[in-house]
Parts: C-alpha cells; structure tokens; sequence
C-alpha cells in the first residue's frame, strides 16, 4: 500500500491540489486556447504553435521540464544544471533555454528572415527607409508608457520592443534585459504580429483621406545585382559602426540576404532558409513557451504588457502613416501614406495589409512592392532600435 500510496503522491491529478499549483491548470487552459488560435484560425501557426505546446509542457506539475531557478536573476546558474542542488534536475528545456538566453536562436532567426527577404524596394525608394524608421515610434513611446507605469527601464525597453511588430527582437532583447517577463513579451508579439489585418486597417484608415488612399505610384526602378550584393556590406558595416549592440541581429540578417544575392552560394541560401530556419523555430519556440509558467505568467504585470502591446504597435502603425503625409508636403510624386503602416516589421503581412486597403479604395492601384520598402527597413529600423536599447540598458 505505501508504494501505491508513493505513486499516486506522484502523479499530476494529486500535485494539482497542492498550493498554488491550480494555476497550472489555468496555464494549461490558455495554452490549449492558444493551440486554438495557432491551428484552427491560423494566427502565426508555425510558432504560436510551439510556444504553445511549451507553455503545456512547463505547467505540467511533475514534469520538471523547466526550472526557472536556474535562470534566476538574469544569470545560468551553471551549478544548479550540474547537480549542486539535489531537488532540481535540470531538464530537455532547460538546456534547450540557453540558445535563447544566450541570444543564438534570435540571430539565426534572422540569418534566415535575410535570405527570405528582397531588399530591392527600399534599394530603388531609399525614402522608406523614412517611415521604417518612424514606425519605431511605438516602441520608445510606449516604453516612457512603461516606466510611468512602475516598470524598470530594462523591463519597459522589453515591452516597447514588441511596438517593432518583430518577434524574434523582442525574444533577443527581452532574453537579455528582463528574462522574467519573455513569456508574456512573447505571446504578445507573435499575437500582434498575428493580428496586423485586424489592427491596422482602421488606424490607417482613421489618420488618411479617400483621396491619400487612392494615390497611384510609379513603377520602381530595376536594382542592379552589384547594388543588392553591396547593400547588405554596407549596411553591416554602418550599424555596426553606429549602434554596435544591434550587430548580432543586423549582421545575420545581412549575411543571410548576402547568401540569398550573392548567387555563388545558393546551397548555404536554401539550408537557413529551410531546414535550419525550421529547426530553430521549433527550439525557440517550445522554449520562450517554458518560460510561461503559472508564477509568472498569471499576474497584473502580465494584462499591463499585453494592453501596452497593442499599444504600441498601434502607434507604430500611425507614425509610419503620419511620416508618409509629412514627407508629401515636400514631395512632388506624392507618396501613398497607406504603405507608411509596413514600417512595422510584420515582413510581408503588413505590406500586403496595405495593398489590400488601398485596392478597396482603387481597385487598380498597386501598392505591394512599394510597401515591401518600409516594411523592410521596418525589420532594419527594429533591430537597431534593440541595439538602442541594449546600449543603454
């Protein structure tokens, strides 16, 4: 009898009565709701879907996949993952962690979104770089939001970060400057990023007239091949050179888009595009979803980052509209101000989302390739802007 009494101590259902341990089954609840989202309505699938099974794995009580002690203070404790304390075992997600807390799968991330991406529409209207650049408006003004708020200014420069519409940014920044909060960060971000049809029509909308939304656009210039190949070298060199701290995600993001361009190594293009782009998504994934256990997760803190979440990407996407009709008080060939709003860095749902508005307002204006400009530099703009915060945090 005492050995069945030992198991049934064990098991799941019993730990589930003990303390506060009933949160688990509210996490547990939210990540079958965000399993929901990921497979039925299609909201980001590829890593809500990972971030949610790890969030059901972490809140499993018994099954010690995760220990935040470990990770304790923004540090690895690299005793605790040796045995040093006998009542923690260190677990698969426990050293799946360290690409994140040591910032390797955000860059990889990136060496792959660089292959994947066209930077020719920015090359042929460097004016987008422009509302790529006031698109990350939301993230600092959101971030003097946080600190009003009582958050420290490494935790409000995490919250700002999800403003930039990017989430492996806002894993890489939040992984260095305020671990404790990367579960709700990263829900957030890839939950805005998910919902940018719903979010951004109406602000576009509400900041633009009928007559702003029908403008036509001419046809960008062809880019050389010599320009698309020294793009990504200059770039490299002057980030680097500005905001050193932002040269881990430029960098890969360049080298990736180098590979793509370059045409001589079309192997080492494919490989991050494909088979290493998807094998870091699951490992980033399964473990930003870990790090939403019930503690930390279920608090006040929690619905104040989400609320500032969608604030911020709120204000992105009007500071990219807003610099568009500012710079049309200058300009001769008038800007469509709609494609202002892909500044966030949602590559390519934002660019699409504006040549979906456009079109309702003239159904034979094409707006995708001149919105993929700002919608680019949006990706450039918020990896400086996590350099930015590096720095000074």
């Amino acid at each position: 009898m005492q050995y069945i009494e030992n198991f049934l101590k064990e098991t799941g259902f019993y730990l589930f009565a003990q303390g506060d341990n009933w949160k688990m089954l509210v996490m547990i609840a939210v990540a079958c709701l965000l399993l929901y989202l990921a497979l039925v309505k299609k909201f980001e699938p590829l890593l809500l879907t990972t971030i949610a099974f790890g969030m059901l794995l972490t809140n499993l009580p018994g099954a010690e996949m995760f220990h935040e002690e470990i990770f304790k203070d923004g540090h690895v404790h690299w005793d605790l993952m040796g045995g040093a304390d006998p009542t923690i075992t260190a677990g698969i997600l426990d050293y799946l962690y360290l690409g994140v807390k040591l910032g390797i799968y955000p860059c990889l991330i990136f060496l792959g979104v660089g292959a994947m991406t066209d930077f020719g529409p920015l090359i042929a209207n460097p004016k987008s770089l422009l509302m790529g650049a006031a698109a990350q408006l939301g993230i600092f003004i959101t971030f003097i939001g946080a600190r009003l708020l009582g958050f420290t200014g490494a935790e409000a420069g995490s919250i700002g970060i999800i403003g930039g519409a990017d989430g492996p940014t806002a894993i890489f920044v939040t992984s260095k400057l305020a671990p404790h909060l990367l579960g709700p960060i990263a829900v957030a971000a890839y939950s805005y990023m998910a919902l940018v049809p719903v979010i951004q029509p109406p602000i576009m909308k509400m900041l633009t007239t009928p007559e702003e939304r029908k403008i036509v656009m001419k046809e960008l210039r062809p880019v050389s091949k010599k320009e698309k190949i020294l793009f990504p070298i200059v770039v490299t060199i002057i980030v680097a050179l500005i905001v050193p701290s932002a040269t881990p995600l430029v960098g890969c993001l360049m080298l990736g888009n180098l590979f793509k361009e370059c045409g001589v190594t079309d192997r080492l293009s494919k490989t991050v595009q494909n088979e290493l782009m998807n094998i870091v998504t699951i490992f980033l994934g399964i473990t930003v979803g870990a790090t939403a256990t019930a503690g930390t997760f279920l608090s006040l803190e929690t619905l104040k980052i989400i609320a500032m979440g969608v604030v911020a990407f709120g204000i992105g996407t009007g500071g990219g509209v807003l610099i568009a009709k500012f710079m049309n008080l200058f300009l001769k060939e008038k800007i469509n101000p709609l494609i202002g709003s892909a500044g966030v860095s949602a590559v390519p749902m934002a660019a699409r989302v504006s040549q979906v508005v456009g079109q309702k307002e003239n159904p034979s204006n094409f707006l995708l390739m001149h919105a993929m400009g700002p919608n680019v530099a949006g990706v450039i703009g918020s990896a400086i802007a996590a350099g930015v915060l590096l720095s000074i945090f």
